[in-house]
């Protein structure tokens, strides 16, 4: 390992328990040992996806939320012995790779909870929310501390919670942590004062209007996270560790409000001064770590970093309330591992969380300790199968029920939580496989095909590997996107993988090979019924350096033109964003984090955008664009950018694979891979 890492591998206590490195996998929904929108049950898949980080080395584990209550059909975890049996066996195995495990308790979600338009509906219409609850009670998961609007329809609004439900809730966390304690878990994080989840709604002033002992002062809007550690320490014993999933500061304007890095605003919920003296309260409240970041889900790019947010984006505060506690606190949110050691090394954190690396690769810490850093698979924090809850005008949470109930996939990892689906097989009768197209999609289907056995030969007809990655590779901000191209190609070189670039087939027929596979990507849409649409330059184009002068027409919204925007204006430049659509990114599987963050930057910084426009024409100094009235204006520009979306461009034979198949986006390219280099 490099010695500047040395110090995330000192051992360190949270009260009596040692942690053997200062590595902790933080918390990530769908990873739950008691299982994920199903009925609470030992999950086998999540207990094999944790064991496989703890023999790679991570020193403290979280596994995913675990709801006190369960979502579907409302059986309460503290019920069932079966599930906890199970446990007990696993922690024996699991403690023998020297790692501890300490599982996060939820109370629920509140106002946050990312509701579908069934429960929509559901809220709406009393008879189906009455036919609905004993199956799905959104009554009841979306209650919160005060009649407040729900992050993703705000015509939705959350109900108080009483005082009986309070109680039980308490009650609940005590029981179910003596049950765990019992099976040999470590201890216990309770989720959490952190993200606007359900407690975090009790603290903050803007989402909690009560006038009982729950509501008003500083101690009364407190009262309830110091009530449930109070009830874990009177069940399992003032030993037993509990850890607080917290966020320091909401970064938060109002609902639906975040503030992004560096912009001067009124706070709604937890400032600083207030995330400080928190910070004491549950000290003495009795809480043992704090594992720490920011925001709310009004402001959701905190907890959930894309990558427009800056590495060691949570670092600061977390460092500032550190000075003011004497129990561990850890931070997480795109941190950078020099970056963490070294504040480690000064005392200024106690230690590093990460989630989303270890969706991407399980062997992370090994490889780092090992000096294979290359070897790493970067996360690239698209969110594209880990946490895909997408909203936009109009609609909720447009996750598919499927994702919602497997979530913590990973788009770069399709083993990742589905290991009975994807796995390698060594192949019993070797092939030799030609793939025409050296992109994402081609290399992916080329590493998993050489996993297995087979002999692959790409065909690329550019001078390099990447396809049109390489392209969206380019702005400042896509630096791990530039990281996967490098692992990406180290790969080929390793698995020895005959590459041959420069080479472009026209006709399948004239290569030998026992198997084709058809990777050659998409072309992009420009409708020839668009008067001057030649002039345009293509989204593609740009990002690999063509030049255009101030101001810049994008047309077409969505996350490739958002993204080529904020391209532009990062360097200077004044970009007009053109969207036929109701809202800027209108596009299922983006992540909420990832949206917010650019719509707010967009708003935060004047951007000029048209919503519900088409262009009609593009002249040589200005376009012309229809709203949705029919009106026509001429917008004056010096370039105008073409991010309309793509069709797949496959040859017209052999086995098609990612684009060449069904345009998507990385998840579905390189799922789709898989999918084909399985069955050959």
């Amino acid at each position: 390992m490099k010695k500047e890492y040395e110090a995330l591998l000192t051992p360190w206590k949270i009260g009596d328990v040692e942690i053997k490195n200062r590595i902790v996998m933080t918390s990530m929904g769908g990873t739950s040992i008691f299982g994920w929108m199903e009925k609470n049950h030992f999950d086998k898949e999540a207990a094999a996806f944790l064991l496989k980080r703890a023999e790679n080395n991570v020193g403290l584990i979280l596994p995913g939320i675990a709801p006190i209550r369960d979502i579907l059909f409302g059986s309460w975890l503290y019920n069932g012995q079966k599930k906890y049996d199970a446990l007990r066996t696993f922690m024996d195995k699991f403690h023998k790779t020297g790692a501890k495990m300490f599982i996060q308790l939820t109370a629920g979600f509140g106002r946050s909870l990312a509701i579908n338009k069934l429960m929509i509906d559901a809220i709406h219409n009393k008879a189906l929310g009455t036919i609905l609850k004993p199956i799905l009670d959104v009554d009841y998961l979306t209650a919160s501390a005060s009649n407040t609007p729900n992050r993703w329809d705000d015509s939705c609004m959350s109900r108080p919670m009483t005082k009986k439900e309070i109680d039980r809730i308490v009650m609940a966390f005590g029981r179910i942590s003596k049950l765990c304690k019992d099976a040999g878990v470590d201890g216990i994080e309770v989720h959490a004062v952190h993200e606007g989840y359900l407690l975090d709604q009790f603290t903050m002033k803007y989402t909690n209007q009560r006038t009982d002992e729950y509501g008003g002062s500083f101690e009364n809007r407190y009262r309830l996270p110091k009530e449930i550690v109070e009830s874990i320490k009177k069940e399992c014993g003032k030993d037993f560790p509990v850890s607080l999933r917290y966020s320091i500061v909401s970064k938060t304007k109002g609902f639906g409000e975040g503030a992004l890095p560096g912009e001067e605003y009124t706070e709604v919920g937890r400032d600083l001064d207030e995330g400080i003296k928190a910070a004491k309260f549950f000290e003495e409240a009795g809480y043992d770590m704090l594992n720490c970041d920011n925001g709310t889900y009004d402001a959701w790019y905190w907890a959930h970093p894309p990558v427009y947010m800056g590495e060691n984006c949570n670092l600061d505060v977390a460092e500032e309330v550190k000075k003011h506690v004497n129990i561990p606190v850890v931070v997480a949110g795109r941190m950078n591992m020099s970056v963490a050691s070294k504040a480690i090394q000064e005392g200024k954190i106690d230690a590093v969380g990460r989630a989303r690396q270890f969706l991407t690769d399980p062997e992370w810490v090994t490889k780092t300790i090992e000096d294979r850093e290359s070897d790493i698979r970067p996360c690239i924090c698209c969110h594209n199968a880990c946490f895909n809850m997408a909203h936009y005008k109009g609609v909720g949470n447009d996750q598919s029920l499927r994702d919602n109930a497997g979530m913590a996939r990973c788009a770069l990892n399709p083993e990742t939580m589905q290991s009975k689906k994807y796995k390698i097989v060594r192949t019993k009768h070797p092939k030799n496989i030609a793939i025409i197209g050296g992109g994402i999609g081609g290399m992916e289907t080329a590493r998993v095909l050489a996993l297995r056995g087979h002999g692959v030969t790409i065909y690329e007809k550019s001078s390099k590997l990447g396809g049109v990655f390489n392209a969206a590779s380019t702005p400042s901000f896509k630096e791990k996107d530039r990281d996967l191209l490098k692992w990406y190609n180290k790969q080929m070189k390793d698995l020895n993988i005959n590459v041959r670039l420069g080479e472009e087939i026209k006709d399948i027929s004239t290569i030998k090979a026992d198997e084709i596979i058809i990777a050659t990507g998409s072309s992009k849409i420009a409708p020839r019924s668009i008067k001057g649409i030649e002039k345009a330059i293509d989204a593609v184009d740009y990002l690999l350096g063509t030049e255009v002068k101030d101001r810049v027409a994008v047309i077409g919204g969505g996350l490739t033109g958002s993204e080529i925007a904020l391209d532009l204006h990062l360097k200077g430049k004044t970009p007009i964003i053109i969207e036929m659509k109701n809202d800027l990114i209108a596009q299922k599987g983006v992540c909420l984090a990832n949206s917010s963050y650019l719509r707010d930057y967009f708003k935060l910084h004047n951007v000029e955008t048209h919503l519900e426009t088409t262009l009609v024409e593009v002249k040589d100094n200005s376009i012309v664009v229809k709203d949705k009235s029919g009106k026509l204006s001429e917008i004056e520009v010096d370039n105008v950018i073409l991010a309309m979306g793509y069709k797949p461009h496959p040859l017209t034979q052999g086995v098609l694979v990612g684009d060449a198949k069904k345009v998507g986006n990385l998840r579905t390219v390189i799922w789709n891979a898989w999918d084909v280099a399985m069955r050959i």
